[in-house]
Order: structure tokens, then C-alpha cells, then sequence
């Protein structure tokens, strides 16, 4: 049974950093797109991050380019999501997303029907 686990949200002070964590357990997603998306309350669910797993490419939304990173560990069965000089606007639930299918890479797979293993999710807050 696949199932994704995050961890790390917290209240952050705008201009701060966190990191979060996604721990990926029954099945080895060595070649595959793993997603940081997130959603506010009344919108849609969007991507923030994608990173293939075959190579390590990654896909950012422009919102935050240049001050997220997403990264994978070594043994692969943990995807973090690096946050730097948090805005008011990144405050959301975060949520990581897995898919199943290996299509070479992510840059088509940047919508939520293209995955199919999600997280609970992990709330992230920033303050003035």
C-alpha cells in the first residue's frame, strides 16, 4: 500500500524559511514525478514543485522560483520541499503527490488528475 506522508508545516514569520518532508513508503518511485502542490481555501490545488526522480530535473511554478527547492534523498523514499523568504501569499496546505506512470519526465505532469498518490497534508502559515 503506497502512501505518502508529510511533515514540517508550521507558522513562519514572512522573510523565514521551512522545510518540509514527504516520506514515501510501499512502492520505489525511481523513476517517476513527485509533487509538492498546494491549495488555499476556495482554490484549486496547484503545483509548486515537481521533481523526476529518474535524473533529478525539476519544475517550479514562477511564483516561487529562486526561493524553493525540492530534493529527493538518496534511498528516494523521502521527497523535501526547501522553502526560503516566505511570503504571505505561500501560506497554504501543502500537500505531496505521487505518480504512478513513468513518462520520462514531468513537464506535462503539472495537474492534479496526473497523480495518483496524495499526502494528508501539512499546513503552512506565515505572519507578519
Amino acid at each position: 500500500q503506497v502512501q505518502l506522508v508529510e511533515s514540517g508545516g508550521n507558522s513562519v514569520q514572512a522573510g523565514g524559511s521551512l522545510s518540509l518532508s514527504c516520506v514515501v513508503s510501499g512502492y520505489t518511485f525511481s523513476s517517476n514525478c513527485l509533487a509538492w502542490f498546494r491549495q488555499t481555501p476556495g482554490k484549486e490545488r496547484e503545483p509548486v514543485a515537481i521533481i523526476y526522480t529518474g535524473d533529478n530535473s525539476t519544475i517550479y511554478a514562477d511564483s516561487v522560483k529562486g526561493r524553493f527547492t525540492i530534493s529527493q534523498d538518496f534511498a528516494g523514499d523521502t521527497v523535501y520541499l526547501q522553502m526560503n523568504g516566505l511570503k504571505f501569499e505561500d501560506a497554504a496546505m501543502y500537500y505531496c503527490a505521487a505518480q504512478l506512470h513513468d513518462w520520462g519526465d514531468c513537464s506535462d505532469s503539472l495537474s492534479i488528475d496526473d497523480y495518483n498518490y496524495w499526502g494528508q497534508g501539512t499546513q503552512v502559515t506565515v505572519s507578519s
